[in-house]
């Protein structure tokens, strides 16, 4: 806390550098023009449900067709790739909660739609031990941030994790589902909080969906009426290394 409390204070006090390098950025939490311009924007086409960035124009992907996850849309900002890649893993890995507000910003525009539709934002959950290690869930810091832009109410702690799992960037599919098992739960004495409501579920990166689809099990069972997932970045092909 007091590391990121002294950093926070120095970039106050000089000039603001850019989320993704060490060039001068307009403002705090911002880009400069040349990451901006290198971030993969996710437009059309993509699938309707899961929001993975598709070569031709279709209603959904082949695995959304196949078996679709269970919630109800997902979208993200931008491919995950090189740029994605030194904005999101130091915001995870890297004490950077203060980044949270400027990543949030990129939210709003490929979100807009499951904003006006969210009556709460809640994040996908950390374990306890992770989380300590870290200091803070970075889907929790975007949750905040995100709820203070849209004047949307924030369950930070409706989700929990019940037991630690492997990083599920080393898993495949099969495996991720089964590390997932009954590892993820509502917290007790929040059952009201996602009953009846439109649950926007918020995350850093969508790679196979198994994480988000698993928490929007356990919020409609819960009795959310519906669960949307709002992330920065969208695994789109076969590089997942560091993503989960």
């Amino acid at each position: 806390m007091l590391k990121t409390l002294l950093r926070v204070t120095i970039e106050t006090l000089l000039p603001s550098q850019c989320l993704a390098c060490t060039e001068p950025a307009s403002g705090p939490g911002e880009l400069c023009g040349a990451c901006f311009a290198g971030l993969d924007f996710i437009t059309a086409p993509f699938c309707s449900h899961c929001g993975l960035p598709l070569a031709e124009p279709a209603p959904l992907c082949t695995s959304c067709d196949w078996a679709p996850p269970a919630f109800r849309a997902a979208r993200a900002a931008f491919r995950y790739g090189p740029v994605a890649k030194r904005i999101v893993l130091p915001f995870k890995y890297a004490d950077r909660p203060e980044a949270a507000g400027g990543l949030a910003r990129l939210l709003l525009r490929p979100g807009a739609d499951l904003l006006a539709s969210a009556d709460l934002l809640v994040p996908v959950p950390l374990h306890r031990r992770r989380l300590a290690s870290r200091g803070y869930n970075q889907a929790g810091e975007l949750a905040r941030a995100l709820g203070r832009m849209a004047g949307k109410p924030v369950a930070i702690d409706a989700l929990i994790r019940t037991r630690a799992t492997r990083a599920l960037a080393e898993l495949d599919q099969h495996d991720r589902e089964l590390a997932l098992r009954g590892a993820i739960a509502i917290r007790p004495g929040r059952e009201s909080v996602v009953a009846g409501k439109s649950i926007l579920l918020i995350d850093d990166i969508l790679t196979s969906c198994i994480t988000a689809s698993t928490c929007a099990e356990i919020l409609y069972r819960t009795g959310a009426a519906a669960v949307d997932v709002l992330a920065l970045a969208r695994v789109a092909d076969a590089e997942t290394k560091d993503a989960d």
